[in-house]
């Protein structure tokens, strides 16, 4: 959903995302795309809350868990 205001984690202002689970508006940088939720709730959902570019991860290892 695109709205406007500033980003509740960072303060940016032009913020165009709103998280589906919490209902803050955030920046594109606190955002994940893939999940629709700011990246405060995706950590809180198991994800790591960074994208990851899958070039940068070694042979046969899709993602780290710990």
């Amino acid at each position: 959903m695109s709205v406007a205001g500033i980003c509740e984690l960072c303060q940016r202002p032009d913020v165009e995302e709103s998280c589906d689970r919490c209902g803050r508006l955030v920046c594109d940088r606190h955002f994940d795309d893939s999940a629709g939720v700011c990246v405060d709730c995706s950590s809180d959902l198991g994800g790591s809350g960074d994208r990851v570019d899958p070039e940068t991860l070694p042979d046969g290892v899709d993602t780290y868990r710990f």
